[in-house]
């Protein structure tokens, strides 16, 4: 179904608009000159009804990115907490993907975008397994892609910024044009970055790395992941990784929202391990999807009802 041409409805500064209605006109400064920030957060059936994973961190991160890119953000923390909420009941939900997106209107055009009105609007849909059926039960295959993620002084790697995601789009549709599921990207020395919408971790002799956040995205699901593993026993360690660690490694997978968390069982056309989900990935997973349908009471507060 078309993104455009569905039913439900969209918050859009503040007004809840019929989905089919919630428009911005052609000369949106966003549009033309990428400058905008968003998050991607899940709801999850509970046993007590929907509820929405990590809502107050996103918002948080929503509004670090605004203010690390100069946009004043028109709405309270409190607004869009309760805007998110609100477009998982309104949209008959009991699971699905919640967009907040933050952007600069068309009261002017030109690269300074001084002037223009910031806007912000909240978006909620069903959305399964974001790299395919079957990814997080039988793992995908992943190429390192030519394009490199963004230097820490070409783009503000701690915003997650519409802008930047250009760069994955490249990389995304490359592999794909390649026949693997998913791609990977260096940062600009070469080392192991992140994939175009998850961090990456791999596993060798029972010990967790992963790269250090530099030009990759400090990941939410990747905080989630840090806290349930050390919880499990796991030591986790951050340090710079090359791709042909990645080819010799236990196991590798990715964490984000829309990714969970997905084995990788190859990498440039190298089998990753047994070419299965290793035991720690299963492990992890099993942790995970267990404090998302609230199955953990330990982690109870990660969970808002809706």
């Amino acid at each position: 179904m078309s993104m455009e041409n569905r039913d439900g409805w969209i918050w859009m500064d503040g007004q809840w608009l019929p989905w089919r209605e919630a428009k911005v006109h052609a000369m949106t400064h966003t549009l033309h000159y990428g400058l905008g920030c968003f998050e991607g957060i899940r709801a999850y059936p509970t046993p007590t009804g929907p509820a929405i994973f990590r809502l107050g961190e996103h918002v948080e991160r929503l509004f670090e990115s605004a203010h690390i890119l100069g946009l004043a953000m028109p709405f309270e923390r409190a607004d869009i907490h309760e805007a998110c909420r609100e477009a998982v009941r309104r949209n008959g939900l009991d699971s699905g993907y919640i967009r907040p997106l933050v952007f600069l209107g068309a009261e002017k055009a030109g690269v300074d975008p001084l002037g223009a009105a910031t806007h912000v609007m909240v978006a909620a849909w069903p959305w399964g397994a974001y790299l395919g059926d079957g990814a997080l039960e039988r793992g995908i295959r992943v190429k390192v892609a030519s394009f490199a993620r963004h230097h820490v002084n070409v783009q503000m790697c701690r915003a997650k910024s519409v802008s930047t995601y250009t760069n994955s789009i490249l990389a995304c549709r490359e592999a794909r044009a390649e026949g693997y599921d998913e791609a990977l990207l260096l940062d600009t020395d070469g080392f192991v970055a992140e994939g175009p919408g998850e961090n990456v971790f791999m596993v060798k002799r029972g010990v967790i790395y992963e790269p250090e956040v530099t030009s990759a995205l400090d990941g939410i699901t990747r905080r989630t992941l840090q806290v349930l593993a050390d919880e499990a026993g796991y030591e986790i360690r951050a340090r710079r990784i090359t791709r042909d660690e990645l080819y010799i490694a236990d196991e590798v997978f990715f964490t984000g929202t829309a990714a969970e968390i997905t084995p990788v069982v190859e990498v440039d056309r190298r089998r990753v391990g047994s070419g299965q989900p290793g035991p720690v990935t299963r492990a992890l997973q099993q942790r995970f999807f267990a404090c998302v349908r609230g199955q953990d009471a330990a982690h109870a507060d990660w969970l808002t009802p809706v």
